[in-house]
């Protein structure tokens, strides 16, 4: 005959005991631990204290100095030292100029070699400042340049390439004025003026 114990009641009377759990043993202090710790804190601690002022030695002491013996002369007491503070946005101080060749330069003479007869071209400039195989657009382009005050001139010249007809200014004595009146046609719109150097 199987038994049921699964679905089986408790009998009347009888209390159902509930099962039993061990109790966890109690852990001592860890007493070792504690001490070890606290052993490297204290050793850190003075490792830190012993280099402290260890910076301030290694650097350069100045030698004492013995007690003055007195004198029956009186002592002038000396006046404490005014601290002052400084303005960190203040500006350094202006530097003193020291220049030194004023004074060399008012003394030197200076030698330019100068030719006597001074700058004597070969030749004649002149100015053209178009050539066109029709004349009336040469006498357009004298039309525009004496609108600028000045004169031009409208010369043929035959060659291999048939009949031309150039507008030229000029001459000129030297090249400084031909790049003047150049300058005044390129302001003008004029910029195909060409100087030439006829001898």
């Amino acid at each position: 005959m199987s038994r049921d114990y699964a679905n089986r009641k408790p009998r009347s009377g009888t209390k159902a005991r509930a099962p039993q759990r061990k109790k966890a043993p109690k852990r001592s202090f860890p007493y070792l631990a504690v001490f070890g710790v606290l052993t490297l804190i204290i050793g850190f601690g003075y490792f830190l204290w012993s280099i402290n002022g260890s910076s301030d030695s290694s650097a350069t002491t100045e030698p004492v100095q013995q007690p003055k013996k007195k004198t029956t002369q009186a002592v002038v007491a000396e006046a404490p030292k005014k601290t002052v503070k400084k303005d960190p946005n203040a500006l350094p101080p202006k530097p003193q100029e020291e220049w030194t060749y004023l004074k060399e330069l008012e003394n030197m003479q200076v030698e330019v070699d100068v030719p006597q007869s001074g700058v004597v071209s070969s030749g004649i400039y002149q100015m053209q400042c178009g050539s066109f195989r029709q004349e009336s657009q040469a006498n357009e382009m004298k039309a525009r340049i004496a609108f600028q005050g000045a004169e031009a001139q409208v010369r043929r010249s035959e060659g291999t390439n048939g009949v031309w007809y150039r507008v030229v200014l000029g001459p000129y004595p030297n090249k400084r004025e031909a790049e003047t009146n150049r300058h005044k046609m390129q302001s003008a719109g004029l910029n195909g003026c060409l100087i030439w150097l006829w001898e």
